[in-house]
């Protein structure tokens, strides 16, 4: 790779694994992921993705392999890393005692962000995540989307190069899921590169690049119509309000490879011949 291919690289992983034990939580992943792109990371719980995402911004060391982020080992340079990132967990560690504007101001604090530049970012950050109307109200009171947009705000104050966000969309509707992608293409497009972990295939597919877990291996990484492509099968995703009931009745059904429960979705895998028989 020349010099100039690796400066649009933001994020290359070799070997990464991580054992608990026993288990094998990932296993040997490899990764090159663009400057500026959405990165997606697809798979059910248990498949690495929290786990990966972890070790890249180093808040776990690999048992083996290697990851340089921004240029630097996660390994040995955690600590300057931190200040060059953002995270962004599925439970979105607020504290729920401190007001919106407290949560805001503490971020700030963490970060070093002058003290100059604080009230100015906080006030920046409350009108584009809506949350202007709220800053006096406890964040343990806000809403599942008023959190979600807190949030983001508190893992972007310092203007992370790279966001890390681990299922941000699990506990939100489906209008909050969408309008929280619409801002994250807009920090997309002011270069921040992102890499985003979730099991909904709708979410996939808005990323520019993503792979796909299973079990802590990298089965599969490329475009959504790269992937599409190259598989055999069509995914489908069927919300039922008896996920199980549906499932029986599926569950019969021949042509049908497997069904798999999300919550209220059922994931169904289907041959592609059955919609394309040429």
């Amino acid at each position: 790779m020349s010099s100039n291919d690796r400066e649009k690289i933001a994020i290359e992983s070799h070997g990464l694994t991580m054992r608990f034990g026993d288990l094998i939580a990932v296993n040997n992943v490899d990764l090159s992921i663009e400057r500026g792109s959405i990165y997606g990371f697809l798979g059910p719980n248990g498949s690495g993705k929290s786990t990966t995402l972890r070790m890249l911004c180093g808040l776990l060391t690999p048992s083996s392999g290697e990851a340089r982020v921004l240029g630097m080992n996660s390994r040995t340079e955690s600590e300057a890393l931190k200040q060059r990132i953002g995270y962004m967990t599925q439970r979105f560690s607020l504290y729920d005692d401190l007001t919106v504007r407290e949560n805001l101001q503490f971020i700030s604090e963490v970060y070093a962000l002058p003290r100059r530049e604080r009230a100015p970012r906080i006030d920046e950050l409350l009108r584009v995540y809506r949350l202007s109307e709220r800053q006096k109200q406890r964040a343990g009171t806000l809403s599942g989307g008023q959190k979600q947009r807190l949030a983001l705000a508190c893992a972007v104050l310092h203007r992370p190069e790279i966001l890390l966000l681990d299922e941000p969309t699990s506990a939100v509707d489906p209008q909050n899921r969408r309008d929280f992608w619409e801002g994250l293409f807009e920090l997309a497009d002011g270069g921040t590169t992102i890499l985003v972990s979730t099991h909904y295939m709708d979410e996939a597919t808005r990323c520019h690049r993503l792979a796909i877990l299973d079990r802590g291996v990298k089965v599969a990484d490329g475009s959504p119509k790269e992937l599409s492509d190259r598989m055999d099968s069509i995914v489908l995703e069927v919300i039922a309000d008896n996920p199980n009931a549906a499932r029986n009745c599926l569950v019969s059904e021949p042509a049908i490879s497997s069904i798999t429960q999300l919550g209220i979705r059922l994931r169904v895998l289907l041959p592609k011949a059955i919609f394309d028989p040429q």
